[in-house]
């Protein structure tokens, strides 16, 4: 068989002391394994590079595991993620470790009538107090009735304001490893949220906005921020990089920059340059949490001449990112930070100059038979396409 169609597999005995890097590489030698082999191998070698934007989205309990801590926040000290999409409830629980609470490693098959009597709540088989959602609450109560709460915003500027201030906790505690998101906050990482009023903490907004609290959270801000970041990421010849976590809603809208930027403003089409998921879903139940890298190349999300530097890997998150992480910190230099929630404004204003100058061109250039179509007040896109009347 011609070796041009793979690698000879030669198994070796493993020895006591064998290090993170070659298990990997040596002993991760097929199926899921190879595949989270391959996305090790693929991070160290082309997409933990200097010019790339690497974009993480977070789905699934991972941080009340302590992912958050022990995984998420050394990559980004080490510049290895530049902005993140997380679901609201990561965040959250999240923040019980910035606050000083503790969270216990228990069983799955604990009795849940009991563990209600006795204000105990279950995540899987991670067991924690009912006070501490209830003194977290309280916090992130008491810190949103201050000033620079009391405006309409994004989302990453309202996690960056919410980092400082578990930041300051855990300093006064003296926690110390930081949270997700202090960490963030220190280090410049913009995190979005795709759903603001799907977690404790959106209802802890929600709740003050009965008390008058003037803060609202604005996707609309979200949505042009993210796509301003992945148009940016292609300056100076760069890329931009999906590492997926999960599906669900962050992976959406971690992918539909690429939509927004073409479709919807009528900017350059491309797609994200990297594409790599870990994953449980299964494509042909036709969710997005399956959907592959291929299915997205049909709707403008990753660039179909990089399908090759698109790997998914169907394995639980908690077991592939330790491995990943490990494996990163030790084969990758630390990279120069982008701090890209400095640079939101900047990139912003790029991206709406680019698209308003887009709209006065595309104005000038619609066809004939378009704009007798558009003197019949049928609505276009802003590059000049027809929007169908059936739509």
């Amino acid at each position: 068989m011609s070796k041009q169609l793979g690698q000879k597999i030669s198994p070796t005995p493993m020895s006591r002391d064998i290090s993170v890097v070659d298990l990997i590489n040596n002993y991760f030698t097929a199926y899921n394994s190879a595949r989270l082999r391959e996305i090790c191998q693929l991070m160290s070698r082309d997409i933990l590079k200097e010019r790339v934007t690497v974009g993480v989205s977070l789905s699934g309990a991972m941080t009340p595991a302590g992912f958050g801590v022990s995984t998420l926040a050394p990559l980004i000290r080490n510049g290895f993620i530049d902005w993140m999409i997380s679901t609201g409830a990561n965040l959250y629980h999240d923040m019980h470790y910035g606050l000083g609470f503790e969270l216990f490693a228990g069983s799955p098959f604990l009795d849940d009538i009991k563990l209600r009597q006795d204000s105990t709540i279950r995540i899987y088989d991670i067991i924690f107090g009912y006070d501490v959602l209830l003194e977290t609450d309280a916090f992130i109560r008491k810190i949103l009735q201050a000033q620079p709460f009391q405006k309409r915003m994004g989302t990453a500027e309202f996690h960056h304001l919410l980092g400082k201030y578990v930041r300051e906790v855990e300093k006064q505690l003296g926690v110390k490893h930081s949270c997700l998101l202090a960490t963030a906050y220190e280090f410049g990482v913009p995190i979005y949220t795709s759903s603001p009023g799907d977690s404790s903490i959106g209802m802890n907004v929600a709740a003050l906005a009965l008390e008058g609290s003037k803060l609202i959270l604005d996707p609309a801000i979200d949505v042009n921020e993210t796509a301003a970041i992945a148009y940016s990421a292609r300056e100076s010849e760069g890329k931009s990089a999906a590492l997926i976590l999960g599906g669900g809603s962050p992976k959406n809208f971690l992918l539909q920059t690429q939509p927004q930027i073409h479709e919807v403003l009528g900017l350059e089409e491309r797609g994200h340059d990297y594409f790599v998921q870990f994953t449980d879903a299964r494509p042909d139940t036709g969710g997005l949490s399956g959907a592959t890298p291929s299915e997205a190349v049909s709707w403008g999300k990753i660039d179909p001449e990089e399908l090759p530097s698109t790997i998914v890997c169907y394995t639980d998150s908690t077991i592939a990112l330790p491995l990943v992480t490990a494996y990163v910190l030790n084969q990758c230099q630390p990279r120069t930070l982008k701090r890209l929630y400095d640079k939101r404004e900047a990139m912003f204003e790029k991206l709406q100059t680019d698209y308003l100058a887009a709209r006065v061109q595309s104005s000038d250039t619609v066809p004939a038979a378009v704009a007798d179509m558009a003197s019949q007040e049928v609505a276009t896109y802003p590059c000049g396409r027809v929007i169908s009347r059936n739509l």
